[in-house]
């Protein structure tokens, strides 16, 4: 049992523990990480050194405390150490800049201060220069770490502000969704200024053309590897006309008419309205609901499938277009090298992936099921899932409200820039199958436009 004296020792304990605890600065909870964030940034090389200045909120990231005085109030007074760990770990450690292809290490933070919600010094890189270098906010300012911003400014050694110089920002984790406004301020020309949505990969600032047609060529390649969408509707496309002939034929159309979109939209003669990218996914859905349904029906002919190949085509090339056009402000001076690249980049991919299911396909009918029902499990197990893919893209674009665009000088001269476009476009398709129909009928193929019922 214990003793008195015991028992005023342990409350004499616990109450030295607990005026150490009171005593103590309070420290901030950690927080989540935020849905939304905007980060700003200025690049400028300038002799041979090299200025970043970003703006970050405080509320963002993840394992960063900000000290908090009684009343929850940010402590100013301590928090310079904690504000120079928020930069190394959210900034530095996240960001590589190259010159002439190589890494910069180590950088130095010059600056490193908090900054109101209220304060709009970072509109322009003189004014964000003039702010981190000014008086700091006073130890006794009342305002939460949560309405405040984390401004820095890191300094690299570089050995020219005339190289080339990269930049890679990997914000990814200072929230679910990240936007940047980029500003690159050259020691000559124009400022270049980006905009783009958590980790946009590494960004040349002055590409040459040949970088830029391989980025682009990467980004086409990569672009209809991550589109289920393209190989299904291309598969059901294919399944009955595994020819030469066939095949060239409905590739020429699928090609021309998604070359045709995306050059289009690329050079902004497409709608921006925020209906037009759901509107495009739900006509994908339902051209491969209908080719499905084709294929297991059996009634179909080339001529017909020339003219799906081109309509979806067409749909496919606004679809690829939505990335494009987000990421041609990397091109700088070389855009329609950049859509030309990207294109090529989408088109070889969608070559090779045409070869690799008609070889499959083969196979399969060959040595594994006939034809006829081969086709029918497959369209089959394509419209079970694109039946209910379609009806989800239709409630979605449903919510959407439809609204004629006004009519102004400005857009009636680009609607009749956008219909000489087409027209040029057309006829120039109008020449390609013209020469096409011609060459194929002086050189006949025997051409099947149906699933034979049976294969010997």
């Amino acid at each position: 049992m214990p003793t008195r004296f015991g028992v005023s020792r342990a409350i004499r304990a616990i109450a030295l523990v607990a005026a150490l605890v009171f005593a103590l600065p309070r420290v901030g909870a950690a927080h989540t990480i935020p849905d939304d964030v905007k980060v700003q940034a200025f690049v400028k090389p300038e002799g041979n050194r090299l200025y970043l200045l970003v703006r970050v909120p405080a509320d963002t990231g993840t394992d960063v405390i900000f000290p908090e005085r009684e009343n929850g109030i940010l402590d100013l007074a301590h928090a310079e150490p904690v504000i120079r760990g928020a930069v190394i770990q959210w900034l530095a450690n996240n960001i590589d800049i190259y010159e002439n292809g190589t890494l910069l290490r180590n950088p130095r933070i010059d600056q490193a201060l908090v900054s109101l919600q209220s304060d709009k010094s970072f509109a322009s890189y003189p004014e964000a220069l003039a702010h981190l270098n000014g008086p700091r906010l006073p130890d006794d300012t009342q305002v939460y770490w949560q309405q405040t911003y984390v401004d820095s400014m890191l300094e690299y050694p570089i050995q020219s502000g005339q190289s080339s110089f990269s930049f890679h920002p990997r914000f990814n984790q200072l929230a679910l969704r990240v936007v940047s406004d980029l500003q690159f301020l050259p020691p000559s020309g124009p400022i270049r200024n980006y905009e783009f949505i958590d980790d946009p990969g590494l960004i040349q600032f002055e590409p040459t053309r040949f970088q830029s047609f391989e980025q682009f060529f990467k980004m086409g390649f990569s672009q209809y590897l991550t589109g289920t969408d393209y190989s299904i509707f291309l598969l059901c496309l294919v399944i009955p006309f595994r020819n030469f002939r066939a095949l060239l034929l409905l590739a020429i159309s699928f090609t021309v008419a998604q070359s045709i979109t995306l050059i289009a939209s690329a050079y902004h003669f497409a709608p921006d309205a925020l209906w037009f990218p759901p509107l495009i996914d739900t006509l994908i859905a339902v051209g491969i609901v209908y080719l499905a349904l084709e294929n297991i029906i059996g009634k179909f002919t080339l001529h017909r499938r020339r003219i799906l190949a081109f309509g979806f085509g067409l749909a496919l090339g606004f679809s690829y277009s939505f990335p494009l056009t987000t990421t041609l402000q990397f091109a700088v001076s070389h855009p329609a090298d950049a859509v030309l690249s990207f294109n090529v980049g989408v088109e070889l991919c969608q070559l090779l992936v045409l070869v690799f299911m008609v070889l499959a396909l083969e196979a399969l009918f060959r040595r594994v099921v006939e034809e006829r029902m081969g086709a029918i499990i497959i369209s089959g197990l394509v419209l079970l899932t694109a039946w209910r893919s379609m009806l989800d893209r239709g409630e979605r674009l449903w919510q959407y409200q439809f609204t004629w665009p006004t009519l102004t000088a400005a857009s009636e001269a680009a609607s009749m820039r956008a219909l000489m476009v087409i027209l040029i476009l057309v006829f120039l398709v109008w020449l390609v199958f013209g020469v096409l129909g011609s060459w194929l009928k002086r050189h006949p193929g025997n051409t099947s436009e149906r699933i034979p019922q049976h294969r010997p």
